[in-house]
């Protein structure tokens, strides 16, 4: 029998819609896939020659737990230069990936009874997290009116003497939309008033658009700053996915309990994509303004295609690579068949099916009634899913 921690959580939504696509696809199946959040661009030459440079001098061997101390200081540079934050060697630790980051924050602080305040929507892997480490997710929904952002009188509310902490991230996946100086100071203003943790997902913090600027809430003061967990990585940002590297930058104490966790876990991130890694934060950053350009282009023309089609309202997305559509209009029209399109699942399923485009529905972030789209793949892609999904929806009755 498996243990009661792994009956808690379900496999994630966004892998398993795209495993699915992708099997459809080795049946010989023509599906698009918006369903998984990775850069469809390639790791720039100059981060792979630093890999292969780093194989090459030998350095293929354990590193201390945390990270090598060139890439904590690489990491360092970049928190200063980028947020406004300085933070020692002894205040950051690499990891594999944001995920795994997160994690080990979880493993680190949460106990069994602890309360963890989660926006909805959210990303899947939040609550799942929460729950592996025997603490309680609470869910407060924000609305698509106010930006999906976390309301400050909405959190006072949720807020109680068992909240251990609350996690942002901004910009968002799924909702594409961010936090401004105002909106975040309200946040860190009631939770000052309380015991309770930030913990602050940046990993899109590259992605924005229209001139929107990130801030990171721990740079709103010395006072916030000793209460936040920073996460962020390359994964997003240098399209770096397969090399899993995350890394936090927080509180010396919590840092150096999650070094041992991890030393119990992981051991060290690998070697070579630490080298590499050191090259994406020092090196240069044309890569990331042209990925960027072309991501607005697609964003554009995402939304505006959207809104073209009946029953489909989107909001133009100020971040990340992620359209969130609310479709709660279309629920109760029929297929061919006569069956009833009921929810964003059953949606998301009658598009795989009738339009062979795979996409992941809103009640896998907290949020019935809408559904998520990725634009990390080409226009060529996004117009035909496009025209797939407009289509099927018109067959709607």
């Amino acid at each position: 029998m498996v243990s009661e921690r792994a009956s808690r959580v379900k496999p994630s939504p966004t892998l398993a819609m795209d495993a699915k696509a992708k099997e459809m696809k080795a049946r010989g199946v023509d599906v698009i896939s918006f369903g998984v959040g990775e850069p469809d661009f390639d790791t720039p030459d100059n981060i792979k020659e630093a890999a292969i440079r780093a194989m090459k001098e030998g350095h293929t061997k354990y590193t201390p737990v945390g990270g090598i101390p060139q890439l904590k200081d690489a990491i360092a540079e970049k928190l200063q230069r980028d947020n406004g934050l300085s933070y020692r060697r002894e205040e950051i630790i690499v990891s594999c990936g944001a995920k795994h980051s997160l994690y080990n924050i979880a493993q680190a602080l949460f106990n069994p009874g602890d309360e963890v305040i989660i926006p909805a929507p959210y990303w899947v892997s939040y609550p799942a997290q929460v729950l592996l480490n025997d603490a309680e997710p609470v869910f407060v929904e924000t609305r698509e009116e106010e930006g999906f952002v976390l309301n400050p009188e909405q959190l006072k509310e949720a807020i109680t003497e068992r909240t251990k902490a609350v996690i942002l991230n901004y910009p968002s996946n799924p909702t594409g939309l961010s936090y401004d100086r105002s909106s975040l100071e309200g946040i860190a203003e009631v939770l000052l008033r309380s015991k309770a943790y930030i913990i602050s997902d940046e990993i899109y913090e590259r992605l924005l658009y229209d001139g929107t600027e990130h801030l990171s809430i721990a740079a709103l003061s010395e006072e916030v700053k000793a209460r936040t967990l920073v996460v962020n990585g390359l994964s997003k940002s240098h399209a770096m996915t397969g090399w899993r590297i995350g890394y936090t930058a927080g509180p010396e104490e919590i840092i150096k309990a999650m070094t041992k966790i991890q030393s119990q876990s992981t051991s060290n991130p690998t070697s070579i994509a630490q080298w590499a890694a050191v090259e994406a934060l020092r090196g240069p950053q044309d890569f990331v303004r042209t990925m960027v350009e072309e991501f607005d282009r697609r964003r554009v023309f995402l939304a505006e295609g959207l809104n073209a089609i009946d029953g489909v309202r989107c909001s133009v997305p100020k971040g990340a690579f992620y359209a969130f559509p609310n479709v709660s209009a279309l629920f109760g029209r029929r297929r061919s068949g006569g069956e009833a399109v009921e929810d964003s699942s059953s949606l998301a399923l009658y598009l795989l099916d009738e339009a062979r485009v795979a996409l992941v529905p809103g009640s896998a972030f907290g949020a019935e009634g809408y559904i998520r789209i990725s634009y990390a793949t080409s226009m060529e892609n996004l117009r035909k899913g496009l025209e797939r999904i407009k289509g099927a929806i018109e067959r709607l009755s």
